[in-house]
């Protein structure tokens, strides 16, 4: 028996690559056709973006709480959340869920010790750029990180936003990715993480200066680890 796995949804694009990642591999794993069971819940995005722009981490908390509830009445086991900037309000989450979670970020760390990397870059929105959220993460398995300077966060963050949260993906996109790659590839680091989920939309190990940790899979791969007991 496999556990049933929540998925805690915030932007569209993200949520179903992680669904589809989740099937797709469990199918390999378990058999034809087979995956675990799954349930998702998503609030509207705009309720988050309206929340995010005010700073306001425990509006997050509680629209996150809202789906972990109703995840929890459909028989969930544990809730995974496939938005990297959200997870700035586990700490608000954790202590009232429902149900135990996976954490995006500890899970990407954990992959890139596995693989021998020391310093990632981080991409992804502004909000989780400037947040501790993989620092903390990264410093606790003893790995370095470099974050973009200014100008290639507020472009990142306009890309995704504007863009790849719509399912709009571009050459101009994927060539400002490319470029902030690889200035953080210059100043050392030797992994970069794809730190929004829509970002794998666009960037992958084909066309990255840098070998990419791409959150959403992860994430994806983990749970299914979770649900066959195998963590």
């Amino acid at each position: 028996m496999t556990q049933h796995i929540g998925i805690v949804a915030c932007s569209a694009e993200g949520a179903a690559l992680c669904y589809r990642t989740i099937c797709m591999e469990g199918a390999r794993l378990l058999g034809p056709h087979a995956h675990p069971e799954i349930s998702m819940h998503t609030p509207s995005l705009a309720g988050y973006v309206e929340c995010l722009d005010r700073g306001d981490w425990q509006g997050v908390g509680e629209l996150m709480l809202t789906s972990a509830g109703k995840l929890a009445g459909m028989g969930a086991d544990f809730l995974i959340c496939p938005d990297n900037t959200i997870h700035q309000a586990l700490p608000y989450v954790v202590p009232r869920s429902p149900l135990p979670w996976l954490h995006i970020a500890e899970v990407v760390a954990a992959s890139a010790v596995e693989r021998g990397f020391t310093c990632l870059g981080l991409t992804g929105t502004r909000w989780l750029v400037d947040s501790e959220v993989y620092p903390e993460k990264l410093a606790a398995r003893g790995l370095r990180y470099v974050r973009p300077d200014n100008a290639g966060r507020d472009e990142i963050n306009r890309i995704i936003m504007d863009e790849l949260v719509g399912g709009i993906a571009t050459a101009q996109a994927l060539a400002c990715f490319q470029q902030v790659i690889g200035r953080m590839k210059a100043q050392g680091c030797d992994a970069v993480v794809l730190g929004c989920t829509e970002i794998p939309l666009i960037v992958n190990d084909a066309n990255s200066p840098l070998p990419t940790l791409d959150s959403t899979r992860l994430l994806a791969q983990a749970a299914l680890r979770r649900a066959m007991h195998r963590q």
